[in-house]
């Protein structure tokens, strides 16, 4: 099952993409997608829902965040052996964890907005994990029951902020509009296998990024259950899981996003996402 929210920036309804790719409207069913909707059971609920009945939306409304009350954007860093090579940066003995503002949540193909100052933003395509049921102290063979589905996350990176500018990645990583999500929630029976997913990400049409999740270092599993012994995992949060190599950090020489540029995305599954890169401009 696909889950989306569409319309303008903070009235967004709830949708779902139908078998053919059409997108239909929810607003009778349920008045939107948040903690709430993502248990196993309220999943259940909706996925008896026939799409056929449900009203069509015409044309191409703007896709938002597919959930609405995420409490934490939890991150996790050089997930892939490749990737800390290419940082050259020593493979992670545990996780690298890290957050990313709320703030920065933004639509799959919203603009993504450079920061004041800001010389070498970057760019991170990640399987994006949506945590359905309190998850604490799991354990790894539990883990995969507390996830309410999967989505994309460009987990976008300013590294000057990041690793110039002292204390943790943080300051780099959770800038305005840095964390475009969705377009879809997919739930989890939909994907059977996290550890089997191809990434990639486009820069103006060249291909820079490819992978596939299966070359992570600490899997979907692992990481749920890990991050679970630091903080409670609560419905709606989401983790962001790392990236596969090809960032710009990574090139010789590096190559970093300028005003005009477009990132263009995807994961085998869980659609594609499309930003422009623009200038800072005030809220």
């Amino acid at each position: 099952m696909k889950l989306v929210r569409y319309g303008r920036p903070g009235r967004e309804k709830p949708g779902m993409i139908d078998a053919d790719g059409k997108l239909r409207d929810l607003s009778a069913i349920i008045d939107d997608i948040g903690p709430g909707q993502l248990s196993d059971k309220a999943l259940a609920r909706l996925a008896r829902v026939k799409p056929a009945t449900l009203p069509l939306v015409r044309g191409k409304p703007r896709l938002g965040v597919p959930l609405t009350g995420v409490g934490k954007l939890v991150a996790i860093g050089l997930n892939y052996a490749d990737h800390a090579a290419e940082s050259n940066m020593p493979i992670p003995k545990e996780p690298i964890v890290f957050m990313k503002a709320i703030t920065s949540l933004n639509g799959p193909n919203d603009d993504v907005m450079m920061p004041k100052d800001a010389t070498k933003v970057d760019w991170e395509v990640e399987l994006g994990v949506v945590i359905g049921t309190q998850a604490q102290y799991v354990s790894e063979r539990q883990a995969l029951a507390h996830v309410a589905g999967y989505c994309i996350v460009n987990d976008v990176s300013e590294r000057a902020f990041q690793t110039e500018r002292g204390g943790t990645w943080d300051k780099g990583k959770g800038c305005d509009t840095f964390a475009p999500v969705g377009p879809w929630l997919v739930t989890r029976d939909d994907v059977p296998n996290p550890q089997r997913l191809g990434l990639w990400l486009d820069v103006n049409g060249e291909r820079c990024q490819t992978g596939n999740t299966k070359t992570m270092i600490f899997s979907v599993a692992k990481i749920v259950s890990y991050v679970s012994r630091f903080m409670t995992l609560m419905p709606g949060d989401i983790i962001a899981t790392g990236t596969p190599p090809g960032v710009g950090m990574g090139m010789k020489p590096q190559r970093f996003l300028a005003a005009g540029d477009e990132m263009h995305l995807g994961i085998d599954g869980l659609g594609e996402q499309r930003q422009q890169v623009v200038r800072y401009r005030r809220a």
